[in-house]
């Protein structure tokens, strides 16, 4: 199928659920979803976002004024996973951890308004990497209409674009705790340092940023394409001193860049 077959295939999927609850974090893929919903199905669309320790209040924010902007029903529920037993040890599992906790809550809030349905936004290249938040997905009965239709990533993006929805070239995200080595314990002063690492570099103009916690060291991902600002020695130093007040004694610039699962790497090799 082309694209605009693809998202046609969407749009009909979504009719015959006559309501659904979209899980909305704001990103990419699920303001796609929840926005295709929505044009489909109107009032009979809910958007639910999880708030937690390992979600930005930026992202809150962003989610809250779509929202808002298209007169979408939107509840805000809390979702803690540094609560959830075992998760803030930082098991290869986490996210089916998270995942489970958050489609328990979100369940309850189905079941309030008497909707049969719950989508989620993963799209077709998640199933390229280590995801084992798609094992809760299954479980629960969540229905992923992006992955369904096998719509990429970049697909997303051009679809977001054609039909002015504003997150077409917003940056990747994923939760605060994929910042740390599976094993390393996440507590909420580490992923507070985690997000204002990742504030101030978004506030210097970065875009696509992620800190990667390493104990007292703070590995930092650009894309490619921004590396080079690194160059500028005066900009590293400031860089460097705001990180040490943050509470990282040493700064890195990881070579490769930002890529996605880059946490998952170190699994590859065992």
């Amino acid at each position: 199928m082309n694209l605009h077959e693809k998202y046609e295939l969407l749009k009909i999927n979504l009719q015959t659920l006559e309501s659904v609850v979209v899980a909305f974090s704001g990103g990419v893929d699920s303001t796609f979803l929840l926005k295709t919903a929505y044009d489909v199905l109107g009032k009979n669309v809910l958007a639910v976002t999880a708030r937690s320790s390992t979600y930005p209040e930026r992202e809150l924010r962003e989610a809250k004024e779509f929202t808002s902007k298209y007169g979408i029903v939107h509840e805000i529920i809390v979702s803690e996973e540094l609560d959830v037993d075992g998760f803030s040890e930082n098991p290869v599992n986490r996210c089916y951890l998270c995942k489970n906790e958050l489609f328990v809550k979100i369940d309850e809030v189905a079941s309030k308004y008497g909707i049969q349905h719950i989508a989620e936004g993963s799209n077709y290249d998640d199933l390229s990497d280590y995801r084992p938040g798609l094992k809760a997905i299954s479980e629960h009965g969540v229905l992923s209409p992006l992955r369904m239709v096998e719509l990429t990533k970049e697909e997303i993006r051009n679809l977001s674009q054609e039909l002015d929805i504003p997150t077409w070239n917003k940056p990747a995200f994923a939760c605060l705790s994929s910042r740390f080595p599976y094993g390393q314990k996440i507590t909420r002063e580490k992923l507070a340092m985690v997000d204002k690492a990742e504030q101030l570099l978004l506030d210097y103009g970065f875009r696509q940023v992620r800190v990667r916690h390493h104990g007292d060291v703070a590995r930092i991902e650009v894309s490619q394409s921004e590396l080079q600002k690194f160059f500028d020695i005066e900009l590293m130093q400031l860089i460097d001193d705001n990180f040490k007040k943050i509470g990282f004694a040493y700064t890195a610039l990881d070579l490769k860049g930002y890529r996605m699962g880059s946490m998952n790497e170190t699994l590859k090799k065992e």
